[in-house]
């Protein structure tokens, strides 16, 4: 690049920084750190499950001291970033504002933890009872990546429903790099939760899960149409499953208005866009398979057109 052509370049990109305060008013000019949000996730898994994803302690053990440090410290980074990210979302609140505001979330959040490690170890009992591969439950916790995002996703799920602005989204995608696991931080899912195998699976925003559901890689709790864009935001767009149900690898159930009923199978590469009752075996009909010898001629199917 020549002397002219970085200048001009310059040039360039300065003028589309222009551009971008179109999207991101005076008032959004700061956003929660993202090392930091990561930061709160390891903290909190350190927190329980402690010497599995740390050297602090031997596995399985804490002191108090630690345990209190660990709330504290947690405490005040989560406090930090949720006022940053209510700064970025409310054009008229005020730095003290904020900050009360951040105080109170991050207080119910830390009141709620012994509820979301509750939930965490049923979701690691789950895919220990329904996978006959898993070794053992310190497996699951350290390897699975579907143990992964759904401990993630509980996290994040608490401060979407106290309207935390980015922060559950940062940790529901961060996640989602790391497994192929996409989970939207509104989805609501009951206890004794497991996703096997995991990679391409899709949970929608709206989804509503009950207790005791499985599913499995590549499947979509999805929406029907998303064409109408922003018009759609705060409806039921996702289904709803029962408790029980086992939903197979590749299957799609979508709709706002599509309820699984509770104890039904839907069975692989099934596409479900209506409700199914209580206990029903879902699949697909007239698949065929055809197996044939080297030599045989291609069945006329397989010829291009």
């Amino acid at each position: 690049m020549t002397t002219q052509q970085h200048e001009a370049c310059v040039t360039a990109i300065l003028e589309g920084y222009g551009v971008e305060k179109d999207f991101f008013q005076q008032h959004k000019s700061i956003f929660p750190r993202r090392s930091i949000v990561y930061e709160i996730i390891k903290e909190i898994r350190a927190l329980m499950f402690p010497g599995y994803f740390d050297d602090d302690s031997p596995a399985g053990e804490s002191s108090r001291t630690l345990v209190g440090e660990r709330l504290l410290r947690i405490e005040r980074m989560l406090g930090e970033q949720v006022r940053r990210a209510l700064l970025y979302e409310n054009h008229g609140i005020t730095e003290h504002e904020a900050k009360e505001q951040a105080e109170q979330v991050a207080r119910e959040f830390m009141d709620e933890l012994p509820r979301i490690q509750r939930l965490i170890l049923k979701d690691a009992e789950a895919a220990f009872d329904g996978d006959p591969a898993a070794q053992s439950r310190e497996e699951v916790i350290l390897c699975y990546p579907g143990m992964n995002a759904i401990f993630v996703h509980r996290i994040a799920h608490e401060l979407y429903v106290r309207n935390v602005p980015l922060i559950p989204r940062l940790m529901s995608e961060q996640v989602h790099s790391k497994t192929g696991i996409d989970i939207h931080p509104g989805a609501t899912i009951g206890e004794y939760f497991f996703i096997d195998h995991g990679t391409g699976v899709v949970i929608g925003e709206t989804t509503e899960i009950g207790s005791h559901a499985k599913i499995y890689q590549g499947v979509t709790l999805g929406a029907t149409s998303t064409r109408k864009g922003q018009l759609l935001s705060g409806k039921k767009r996702h289904p709803t499953l029962g408790d029980y149900v086992t939903v197979y690898s590749n299957a799609s159930v979508l709709g706002g208005d599509t309820v699984i009923g509770s104890g039904s199978v839907i069975g692989g590469s099934a596409f479900v866009v209506e409700s199914v009752p209580e206990n029903a075996r879902v699949g697909v009909k007239d698949q065929e398979v055809v197996v044939r010898t080297i030599g045989e001629p291609e069945p006329v199917w397989c010829y291009e057109i």
